[in-house]
């Protein structure tokens, strides 16, 4: 199953909104969302009104281009989220923020989502001191990741190190070192501060 490997902004502007998948790059001059704020392609600009079922679909692509993953994990995803107890949407979040990738990322050790899956794919992290190679591992409330011994001298890390410290979500700690951090808790919905509309992905899939 292949990956998505084209320019990544013009995932941000078919969704219409910045989905922070370049780092430093969404939040200066050069997005293209802010020059650009219609979709790409030929008939971009003369796109008409979507439907009900359009606008839930824009939705669900919305949330899963944010994470990087394919639409048979992102159903697997929602399937496990369904079955757990309390609001489906908010499972659904929750256990796309407990992944390892996103964690690296939140914790300020990788610029974007889709770095962070390379530096866990390429093996630079830890948790609770085993070594995990797996991007989508879930990771539970008290786990600790951290970068391994032998990667901490890349420049990638060195720099980490050596800035300012990132402000942290409610639900993750920063080690002195800011080269590892905990999982204190499931994050609540109050504390992804994402803007989707995670009741639209539940009807869709719903039908």
């Amino acid at each position: 199953m292949s990956r998505y490997t084209g320019p990544v902004c013009r995932l941000c502007r078919r969704e219409g909104t910045k989905l922070y998948l370049k780092g430093d790059r969404c939040y200066g001059e050069k997005c293209s969302v802010g020059r650009r704020a219609y979709p790409p392609g030929q008939h971009g600009q003369g796109r008409k009104k979507t439907s009900e079922y359009g606008t839930q679909l824009r939705e669900k692509q919305k949330l899963r281009r944010i994470y990087g993953i394919h639409e048979a994990q992102f159903a697997r995803y929602f399937d496990i989220a369904e079955r757990r107890r309390g609001i489906t949407g908010e499972n659904l979040l929750a256990v796309l923020e407990m992944r390892i990738d996103n964690i690296v990322y939140r914790l300020g050790m990788a610029d974007s989502r889709a770095q962070a899956r390379q530096l866990v794919r390429h093996g630079h992290f830890a948790v609770n001191g085993k070594k995990v190679s797996v991007p989508s591992y879930e990771m539970r409330p008290d786990d600790e990741v951290s970068v391994r011994t032998g990667s901490r001298n890349l420049l990638q890390f060195k720099g980490i190190a050596e800035g300012a410290a990132p402000s942290m979500p409610a639900w993750l700690s920063l080690g002195e070192d800011r080269l590892s951090g905990r999982v204190l808790s499931v994050p609540a919905r109050d504390q992804v501060d994402l803007d989707i509309q995670e009741h639209l992905i539940v009807e869709l899939y719903s039908k």
